[in-house]
Parts: C-alpha cells; sequence; structure tokens
C-alpha cells in the first residue's frame, strides 16, 4: 500500500518530494543520481572534488605535479571542474529526462564559485539546481540565476536563512528552489552547530524547521519547499510533517540510505561495514580541518584523533605558575615549561611509545608515535588547497596561501582521507561520514541478509512509508 506523499514542484518540475543527498568527495555519482531521478525524484551529484572520466567511463586519478601548494591547488580546481562536467552528463543521460538533477557543493572548498561557474558552463542545461552548505553562501543566487539553475542553501537554523535572505536572496527571489533544514544533531558529515548549540543536547527538529518556515513565510515565501535533511529513514515516523499547514511544503531528503544502493559509487567494503554498524557506533566530533563539528562512525581513524586530544599539555616559555617543570624536545632541544603532573603524565607516554611532541595553534603539545608524526608532517608538506581555509595544514585561498597561523597537528587532511575510502581504502582506517540512523541499516528489513537494492526498489519502498 502506497504511503501518502504528495508531489511537489521543484526545480520547476513536479516530481516525489524525495531528495538525494549530495555527500562528498565522490559519495554520490552521476550514476547513483541519475538513477533517483529516473524514479521521479531529486538526484544530487558531489561536485566536491569529483571523480573525472575518461570517453569510456573510466576513473582517471589525480596525479599532483605541483611542487607548491599553490600549484596543486589549481591542478586541483581544474580536475574538480572537469570531475563535475563528467558527473552532470552522466546523471543527465540515465535519468532519460525524468525527475530533476541537482549538484551539490561546500561553500568553505577551495575555490567553491570557480568550481561552481566550471561546472554550470561545461554541463549547460543539464543541472535543474544547485545545493549548497557549510558556510553563508551569500554568493550562491546570484551565481545559479546566472546559469537558470534554482538553489537551494543549506542551513540549519531559521537565523541563519535570515541573514542569508536579507543580505543576498531576497534580490533573486525567483530561483530560490527551497531550502534545506539540515539538523545539525542528526545529519552526516560536517554540521551547523553554532557556539551557542550543546552538540550533546540534541533539539527536536520539528520547533527549529516550524521556525524556519515563520521565517520564511515573513519574507512571502510560503509556497517554496523546506527539505528536512537528517535523521530521515523511514516517512511513517514523519506522517505528521505531510500536510502539516504549520510547515507548509516539506520534501524529505535522504543521505545515508542512498549509500547502500546498488549505484552507489562507494567501495564493497565500506557497503558491508554500514550493514554491521550499531547504535552508538556514529559521534559528532570536532577535529575537521574546517572547525565544523562533523558525525561520523568511531572507528580506529576517530579514535587516534580521540587519543591525540588526550595526549595534550600546556606549556610556557618561561616559568609560571604551576608550569615549572622543564621538558626539553625536539631536535633543536627546546626547554618548555609544563605542570609536575603533565611531567608525569609525558613520562608514562613515552614509555608507551608517544615520544614525538608537536606544538599546536594553542600553546599546547601533544603526544604520538614518531611513525604518527611523520606521516602528519607529510600530509601537511603535501596540502593541494582542497578547503578555503584549513587548519590542518594552514593553507587558505588568499594571495599568501596561509591562514597566518601554525598548522594544528590535532586535524588531519580531510582530502586524503575522503579520497582513501571512496576508493577502496579500509573503513577503518580513514574518516567515515554517516548520519546518526546509519545504525538502522542493521535491522531493517530491507538489508537483510546483506541484500542491497537499487535506487529504484529504495524508492519504491519509501514510498510505502518504509
Amino acid at each position: 500500500m502506497r504511503f501518502h506523499l504528495p508531489s511537489l514542484t521543484i526545480s520547476g518540475r513536479e516530481v516525489l518530494p524525495l531528495v538525494e543527498g549530495g555527500k562528498g568527495v565522490a559519495a554520490s555519482s552521476g550514476l547513483s543520481s541519475g538513477a533517483w531521478a529516473k524514479a521521479g525524484g531529486v538526484g544530487t551529484f558531489s561536485a566536491v572534488n569529483a571523480d573525472r572520466l575518461d570517453e569510456n567511463g573510466e576513473y582517471i586519478p589525480l596525479v599532483y605535479h605541483g611542487n607548491s601548494r599553490m600549484a596543486r591547488h589549481e591542478e586541483l580546481i581544474e580536475y574538480s571542474i572537469a570531475g563535475g562536467i563528467s558527473q552532470a552528463k552522466i546523471a543527465h543521460d540515465v535519468a532519460g529526462g525524468n525527475g530533476r538533477i541537482h549538484m551539490n557543493v561546500l561553500w568553505e572548498m577551495a575555490a567553491s564559485e570557480r568550481v561552481l561557474r566550471g561546472v554550470f558552463e561545461g554541463a549547460r542545461g543539464l543541472i535543474h539546481g544547485v545545493t549548497c552548505g557549510a558556510g553563508m553562501p551569500f554568493k550562491l543566487a546570484p551565481l545559479a540565476a546566472e546559469y537558470g539553475a534554482y538553489y537551494y542553501p543549506i542551513i540549519s537554523s531559521a537565523r541563519a536563512f535570515r541573514a542569508l535572505w536579507l543580505r543576498s536572496y531576497r534580490k533573486v527571489p525567483e530561483w530560490l528552489g527551497g531550502v534545506v533544514y539540515e539538523d545539525p544533531w542528526l545529519a552526516g558529515g560536517h554540521n551547523g552547530l553554532s557556539n551557542s548549540e550543546d552538540p550533546l543536547q540534541p533539539e527536536p527538529p520539528y520547533a527549529r524547521v516550524a521556525l524556519l518556515r515563520k521565517t520564511m513565510n515573513e519574507f512571502g515565501l510560503k509556497q517554496v519547499p523546506i527539505v528536512m535533511a537528517g535523521g530521515v529513514w523511514a516517512l511513517r515516523e514523519w506522517s505528521d510533517w505531510i500536510d502539516n499547514p504549520e510547515l507548509g511544503p516539506i520534501a524529505f531528503q535522504f543521505g545515508t540510505r542512498p549509500l547502500l544502493t546498488q549505484e552507489s559509487p562507494i567501495p564493497e567494503r565500506w557497503k558491508q561495514r554500514l550493514l554491521t554498524l550499531k547504535e552508538g557506533d556514529i559521534a559528532l566530533n570536532r577535529f575537521s580541518p574546517t572547525g565544523f563539528y562533523s558525525s561520523a562512525v568511531r572507528n580506529s581513524f576517530l579514535r587516534e584523533l580521540e587519543q591525540r586530544a588526550q595526549h595534550e599539555v600546556s606549556f610556557v616559555d618561561h616559568p609560571a605558575g604551576d608550569l615549572e617543570t622543564p621538558f626539553v624536545f625536539g631536535v633543536r632541544n627546546r626547554t618548555v615549561y609544563v605542570t609536575a603532573h603533565d611531567a608525569e603524565r609525558i613520562a608514562e607516554w613515552e614509555r608507551e611509545g608517544f615520544t614525538k611532541a608537536l606544538t599546536t595553534p594553542d600553546s599546547t603539545l601533544i603526544f604520538v608515535t614518531p611513525e604518527r608524526a611523520q606521516q602528519i608532517r607529510k600530509d601537511q608538506l603535501d596540502c593541494m588547497g582542497c578547503l578555503s581555509q584549513c587548519k590542518f595544514s594552514n593553507w587558505a585561498c588568499n594571495a599568501r596561501g596561509t591562514t597566518g597561523h601554525k598548522a594544528d597537528p590535532r586535524s588531519f587532511c580531510i582530502q586524503l582521507t575522503l579520497q582513501n575510502i571512496v576508493h577502496g581504502g579500509d573503513p577503518d582506517q580513514n574518516l567515515m561520514f554517516s548520519g546518526h540512523a546509519g545504525y538502522r541499516f542493521a535491522t531493517d528489513p530491507l538489508y537483510a541478509n546483506g541484500h542491497i537494492p537499487t535506487v529504484a526498489e529504495l524508492i519504491e519502498v519509501i514510498c510505502r512509508g518504509d
């Protein structure tokens, strides 16, 4: 029996109010988004360092030749544009004229405007909308409108949308296709938790979305859909949101469930790992070099970052207060001063093999193994400028190519690990983004006995409310 699910007009066409969440790097592709659109929904490919394909559809790895960060940064931008065009063309072909095709970008990725413009130029008429989050994309509206595409800001509060509207979007209202509310406690990947919100005290989404709708109504946007993203699994659990006059037109975004489909581009070992997740395996953390909170599987990769945080002490260059115990480290035998208690902790860590001290931008030391220190240093030196600014390497998209701050060894190269996992790397040893509902794969009847559905099959199940 079909669940009551009224269609909506999205990006100029009446479609199922089911949106595939765009997952970078390369975790949502033209194949998966095209299949989603073909089934009558809104497919979203990621334009965040999308895979570039040759004329035979074969993956072309990006090999950097530049000796400087700036040179590698330019190579990455060129590759990203070509990759986005590749994925847009595939999505268009697979969709066969059905549904809608959107692309997703992160505003805080390197040269986001250049990448957006480049993909739009090279895939004219193939992309119906663009979703954009991870920052405040004030320039998104005029850029999308220039190419006749609808824009969908990803926000996590009514306050954020108000700022975007008043500063920019009110000037281009006709191309606002919808507003994506991405719940900061439930969604996978980078989340928009503000400094005033407690990561350990989640707020139910209904009141926050109702406030967003109230704000949109103030601006005359009563018919503009809100896309609920984060924690959406079975629509029966959201039945009170549908045809709800307080919320207005609502669509639902599925980010985690499309990972486990036949068309999903992620490797088989990642898919199999998803089937084993348990409640509590997915956690918010703030290790990302973007500075944002993010939601990921608490695997060996994340635990090693937690270990670095636990092996951290404050120091000063001259004795002050209880920071009076000398500690000598580094090839130059630098002397700093720590507390007597921390000196005892350092001695214990060194006995355990964590003998390499690395300084952070906050006048602290972390202690790692020599092998880990070597890897951290290599990854920092190999920076390719994938973000607008990066805590880990101190890269920034500016004339100097730097944030002006010391590189932070408590973080990691996000481009490297996301490329690793999506191209066959060990899911336990790389960053494995997931929405907080990912543990439900293990108990959902659709995936019983390891079954991996097609996108069409998944959408059929979703339309039943399951």
